[in-house]
C-alpha cells in the first residue's frame, strides 16, 4: 500500500509538473493518478482488516479484494498514464477491465467486512 502511494504522488506530481500532452490527455492522466491514490488507500485498509481477522474466510475475501484492487490500479490507471504520457492506449481495452476490477475489489471488501467467522 504505501509503495502503491508513493507511486501515485510521483506520477502525480510528474503530470501536474513534467506533463505536456494536450488538456484531454491531461485528464485521463490526472484520472489515472487520483485513482491510484485512493485505491492505494484502499489497500492499506485491506491490510488493516485483514490483519485483524488473521486466518479467517474474512481474510481470505480481504485477500482477494487486495489483488482486485492492485489488478485495477494497474489495468486502470496505468492505462491512463499510459494516454496521458503517449496519447494513446498501449493495450486497447485494459482500462475497463481494470476499472471492473476496482469495483470487484469493493464487493469483495463488502462481502469480507460482513463474515462474521
Amino acid at each position: 500500500a504505501s509503495i502503491s502511494g508513493l507511486l501515485a504522488v510521483g506520477a502525480s506530481a510528474y503530470g501536474a509538473h513534467g506533463l505536456t500532452t494536450e488538456d484531454s490527455f491531461q485528464d485521463a492522466f490526472k484520472a489515472g493518478g487520483q485513482y491510484h491514490m485512493w485505491h492505494s488507500l484502499a489497500l492499506l485498509a485491506v491490510a488493516l482488516f485483514t490483519e485483524q481477522r488473521r486466518n479467517t474466510r474474512a481474510a481470505k475475501w480481504g485477500h482477494l479484494a487486495g489483488g482486485l484492487f492492485l489488478a485495477g490500479i494497474v489495468l486502470f490507471s496505468g492505462t491512463m498514464y499510459s494516454l496521458g504520457i503517449n496519447g494513446e492506449l498501449l493495450v486497447p481495452g485494459a482500462a475497463p477491465v481494470g476499472g471492473v476490477a476496482l469495483m470487484a475489489g469493493w464487493a469483495a471488501l463488502a462481502f469480507a467486512a460482513t463474515r462474521k467467522d
